[in-house]
């Protein structure tokens, strides 16, 4: 067992820490009067300046496989490099990449949206969740009807990251309902792949956040056979993957921030003075330090070994709830320490805290909330799915 980055990752590590000190983090401010005054938090020059800069650094494609032109450094690469970057909050994303799922395509269906989508030509977006379903697949509601050689889409899908800029969605959608109902939820349901010309429409969800999700509208949307993504009847299989990827994903993000939130707070401490002393003095001060440290180093391990995991070729989903439960509520409580640390001071606009104490808590809600993994972690371990210890 080893314990410790390889040289390599943390060559990548620290290449990766330097971009985000030097062309990130500086734009925090700007990025903050943006949000503040309505404006897109990066003027979409900048991101492709950011990328440019980062492809030239060889970062490109991060988890792309060599075929398509990335580097295919693999999960826990991928992890390392997550938890670095989100140590900002500046919206930034390595280009070169696509969803998971859409390597499930076929060849043309590669050629005319997996190249793209690499190369950075179109967006992509994927929906599953429904009003009054969320995480229940069992209520979906959103059909599709075959007429001739097309199958009819019909419904609504909401909170869908990405969902106002896509160009083409990933949409499951209810092909048989009679073995949608008799597997509860597990077949029957189909992965279409809807350009945005098809007809469908999207429209603007604000949130408390910055996050701006999108609700999409399907009436009577024609969508042809041949795009149709994976096999007909098995599109569930295909949305538990993609959820799946995307769950140790936010627990990396919640310890990068988190880590981030933190050193903030030991640096406030030493210098904010209370009847004579720095509150770095302060027991009250110190426990809240060590309590985070202790759990944003167990949220780490737990992240990393999902990564790990997968990059084995196993069964992750069990480490992947586990680093999305314990992480994004490990994130919270830290950046509810941090602002409380920063007093009054932490819950202005002035500082960055106020921003990710919001965004925060949609880390516990989306991609499966709190209670959907808890469940999904006491039924396979009472189900005798996994066993206690069982990753070791």
């Amino acid at each position: 067992m080893h314990l410790r980055l390889t040289d390599e990752q943390k060559m990548v590590q620290k290449t990766i820490r330097r971009f985000v000190e030097k062309e990130l983090i500086p734009l925090e401010n700007d990025v903050l009067r943006n949000e503040r005054e309505g404006r897109p938090s990066l003027p979409p020059g900048k991101l492709k300046e950011l990328q440019l800069k980062a492809k030239e650094a060889g970062f490109w494609g991060i988890n792309t496989p060599e075929e398509y032109g990335g580097a295919d450094l693999g999960q826990m690469m991928m992890a390392i490099v997550l938890m670095e970057v989100s140590k900002t909050f500046v919206p930034f994303s390595f280009g070169g990449s696509a969803d998971n799922i859409l390597y499930y395509g076929n060849e043309e269906q590669k050629q005319k949206y997996l190249l793209p989508t690499i190369n950075g030509e179109k967006k992509s977006c994927f929906a599953m969740t429904e009003p009054g379903a969320g995480s229940d697949t069992r209520n979906l509601k959103m059909t599709a009807v075959k007429d001739g050689n097309d199958w009819v889409l019909n419904g609504e899908k909401t909170f869908i990251t990405g969902g106002n800029e896509a160009d083409f969605v990933m949409v499951i959608a209810i092909t048989d309902k009679e073995r949608h109902q008799a597997t509860l939820g597990r077949e029957g349901v189909t992965c279409f792949i809807a350009d945005r010309d098809m007809g469908w429409k999207s429209e603007y969800i604000h949130t408390m956040g910055e996050w701006g999700p999108a609700g999409l509208v399907f009436d009577h949307v024609r969508v042809p056979e041949e795009n149709i993504l994976g096999e007909l009847h098995k599109g569930y299989n295909i949305g538990l993957e993609w959820i799946g990827f995307a769950r140790w994903i936010v627990g990396a993000r919640a310890v990068g921030a988190a880590e981030r939130l933190l050193q903030m707070a030991i640096d406030y401490s030493k210098e904010r003075i209370t009847f004579g002393k720095p509150i770095a003095e302060r027991q009250a001060i110190q426990w809240q330090i060590a309590d985070s440290a202790v759990e944003i180093e167990a949220a780490r391990w737990l992240v990393l070994n999902a990564a790990f995991t997968l990059d084995q070729g196993e069964d992750n989903r069990h480490l992947a709830s586990m680093a999305k439960l314990y992480g994004s509520n490990m994130g919270n409580k830290v950046v509810d320490r941090v602002l409380q640390i920063h007093g009054g001071m932490g819950y202005t606009k002035e500082l960055p805290i106020e921003r990710w104490y919001r965004e925060a808590r949609l880390w516990r809600i989306y991609d499966g909330t709190d209670e959907i993994q808890r469940m999904i972690i006491a039924r396979n371990l009472i189900k005798g799915h996994v066993r206690v210890g069982q990753y070791v």
